[in-house]
């Protein structure tokens, strides 16, 4: 995967539903779940520590949710023949759905078969065709879609025309702190610490911040691995001992160098599996969900091993070097 341009890495990302997030009902031609869980590992922190891997969405092919668009942008009428347009008119469409949701590919511009694949949030992808398929909210436009790996139809009103190319995951300048621009927090505990931070941890960074603080990419990324099954009410939601150890909710970001970001111990998983993020664009909301002892966030620099916990590698903050434990940072990451 290393070297791949946003386009082959989202190839390589895709599963399997159309617009959604989280288990849901079936809500009928609009709304069709879909949840896959994955295993997870990790090493154990106290403060510190969570684990775990997932890929799940529940998806929607239109409806009156707040996701749905109206429609793709500067599109040409249609014909009798059903074609709205050659290819050359809308060359290639954009997802707009909400960020952590993903778009479903359909085999028929229609919703009667289930999806072969899905796109996720902001995702660019080439148009063979624009076609007349099932209404959904009123809007009858389809569009025929290839990838590398997907060759179907998805939903004219939750997309939009662009002449831009998929953004490309280069080598990133550098690494900012995970927080928002501006914002302030103590390091809880820093590389080799003595809590938690040893083995595949060893260059793990603890930093000391409330529930639902916004974490953020570190650098451009695509998300390659989330875990967001642990909710309130479950026993490891607020944290627990070694028994909770796989039941961390986190964010693993694939970086331009072929290195990764892994966030944990988040209260709410705001991405999906294959979207492409931006350095400064929140990941999810921290807290204290599996092998955990209070709020926090752990970041780490690791290893592409393929799955969610690797080794740790050593990383140096743009703005802050590498801080040690006790340490008051300030994140300049303002892209």
């Amino acid at each position: 995967m290393h070297g791949l341009g946003a386009r082959g890495v989202l190839g390589i990302a895709i599963t399997a539903a159309l617009w959604g997030c989280g288990d849901h009902e079936d809500f009928g031609p609009a709304y069709d779940p879909k949840g896959e869980p994955m295993s997870t590992s990790d090493e154990p922190e106290g403060s510190s520590g969570a684990e775990g891997s997932t890929s799940g969405d529940a998806s929607t092919d239109g409806g009156s949710g707040s996701g749905s668009a109206e429609g793709s942008t500067g599109l040409p009428p249609s014909d009798d023949t059903g074609t709205t347009g050659e290819a050359n008119d809308c060359p290639r469409v954009r997802v707009v759905v909400a960020s952590g949701e993903v778009l479903n590919v359909r085999p028929t511009p229609s919703t009667a078969q289930s999806p072969i694949g899905t796109l996720p949030n902001g995702s660019i992808v080439d148009v063979v065709e624009q076609v007349e398929g099932e209404e959904l909210d009123g809007i009858t436009l389809w569009f025929h879609i290839v990838t590398d790996t997907l060759d179907g139809y998805v939903f004219g009103g939750l997309v939009e025309c662009t002449l831009e190319d998929p953004p490309d995951l280069t080598p990133p300048d550098g690494f900012w702190l995970p927080l928002e621009c501006g914002m302030s927090a103590t390091i809880s505990q820093g590389n080799n610490g003595g809590t938690s931070h040893q083995g595949n941890a060893y260059y793990a960074f603890d930093f000391s911040i409330g529930l639902n603080t916004p974490l953020v990419a570190m650098a451009d990324g695509v998300v390659i691995h989330t875990y967001a099954e642990t909710g309130p009410g479950d026993p490891c939601y607020s944290g627990g001992g070694p028994e909770c150890y796989p039941y961390g909710n986190l964010v693993v970001l694939l970086h331009g160098d072929g290195s990764t970001s892994l966030y944990k111990h988040l209260n709410e998983v705001l991405v999906a599996d294959g979207e492409f993020v931006p350095r400064g664009v929140a990941v999810g909301l921290s807290g204290s969900t599996g092998y955990s002892t209070g709020p926090h966030a752990h970041v780490a620099r690791q290893e592409d091993c393929g799955e969610a916990n690797c080794q740790s590698i050593p990383l140096e903050f743009v703005e802050a070097g590498v801080p040690v434990t006790g340490e008051w940072v300030t994140s300049e990451n303002c892209p």
